[in-house]
């Protein structure tokens, strides 16, 4: 198969298409065929050498993605092949599956042209129905390839009503928003909740979820193009962190009490700021170092309103730790992504070949949501 391979430490030119050997599937895992994958931070991070993927995972990039599942292990019970996951029934020729797959183009057969015109009995009976188990998984490595394997409680059916290639950038953004926010900082309906980078792929997923759930949203971007989106996407209050002064405008809009809770991807040096744009009894959580991992900070702000700080990441938990996550996420948050509440927003959508171009591009800092790798 072929897979993205970090040749050395670098720069996005380091990432090259190559063929490598496929992954042989454990007794608890599902063997994946990749119609596609999103980028994540994570993913830079790896390239440079600085972010390892745990012992005994995939050495290549990719820590989510969507597609076919092609086999499973001996112990796999809830996913088995030619079991009904998304309901969806495709009727094709079958010569360009995965064509019809990753288009979502379900009524128009690319040979025979269903839909377009009353098809000949001697064509219907070149045709065949075709039941697909539709996934999404999250993974600890190995997305930016033809196939994955992935332990099965890290398995999830595609959402009702969006594409494959969509649903690949759901499995990260919504396994960390929701352990982080939500079973971690138990963020409620009426409270308040800032967050930093309001227009990346972790922050856009936030604004929705945290919006449906009835709670008050801030969040921080650098542009008044991406704080717009956030607005659309139905950020109560955008700030601009590059002219205005983020604590003094969540003190302005809390009446001087601060906000619940907040999910910070910066660092050490937001921390200070952080802990003072925080009401009584509330939590930030950390998940990313953009701006550093060192700092000196006021300890008496913790003790006076009793205020939680905690951080982690997702890739390096246990199974059983993941697991436990996704099918908090299956239960809680694809409900909302199957009435609409949640959609996706991608950004841009390249071939698996141009993963570097797709790094060049996240590590600009100019796109809003997703960036989707297509596995052909």
């Amino acid at each position: 198969m072929k897979a993205i391979v970090i040749t050395e430490a670098g720069g996005p030119e380091v990432l090259q298409l190559l063929e490598v050997d496929a992954p042989k599937i454990k007794d608890n895992e599902v063997l994946i065929r990749v119609a596609a994958t999103a980028l994540n931070r994570a993913d830079t991070l790896q390239r440079l050498g600085r972010y390892p993927p745990p012992k005994g995972e995939s050495e290549f990039p990719g820590l989510e993605c969507s597609g076919v599942v092609e086999a499973v292990g001996k112990d796999v019970l809830r996913w088995k092949i030619g079991d009904q996951v998304s309901l969806l029934v495709i009727v094709a020729c079958g010569n360009c599956l995965m064509k019809c797959l990753i288009e979502f183009e379900l009524r128009r057969c690319h040979r025979f042209a269903i839909g377009d015109s009353v098809l000949s009995d001697a064509i219907v009976l070149q045709l065949a129905i075709l039941m697909i188990m539709l996934v999404c998984a999250l993974v600890a490595g190995g997305g930016y390839a033809e196939k994955v394997a992935v332990p099965a409680g890290q398995v999830l059916p595609v959402p009702p009503n969006i594409s494959l290639q969509d649903a690949a950038s759901f499995p990260e953004v919504a396994c960390t928003v929701w352990s982080t926010v939500f079973m971690m900082s138990h963020l409620s309906q009426g409270e308040t909740f800032l967050i930093h980078g309001g227009s990346s792929g972790i922050g856009t997923f936030s604004i929705q979820l945290a919006k449906h759930l009835g709670v008050k949203v801030f969040v921080t971007a650098g542009t008044e193009e991406k704080l717009a989106a956030c607005k659309e996407l139905g950020a109560d209050v955008c700030i601009n962190y590059k002219t205005e002064d983020f604590v003094s405008r969540v003190k302005e809009e809390t009446a001087g009490k601060g906000v619940d809770v907040i999910l910070d991807n910066i660092g050490a040096s937001y921390l200070q700021r952080n802990l003072e744009s925080l009401n009584i009894d509330g939590r930030l959580f950390i998940i990313g170092f953009m701006g550093g991992t060192t700092t000196e900070i006021n300890l008496a702000s913790l003790l006076s309103k009793r205020l939680t700080v905690q951080a982690a990441g997702l890739r390096n938990r246990s199974l059983e730790n993941k697991a436990v996550i996704v099918n908090e996420v299956e239960k809680y948050v694809w409900p909302a992504i199957a009435e609409g509440k949640i959609k996706p927003v991608v950004y841009k959508r390249l071939p698996l070949e141009e993963a570097a171009e797709g790094h060049r591009i996240m590590e600009s800092s100019k796109h809003i949501g997703k960036i989707i790798l297509l596995v052909p």
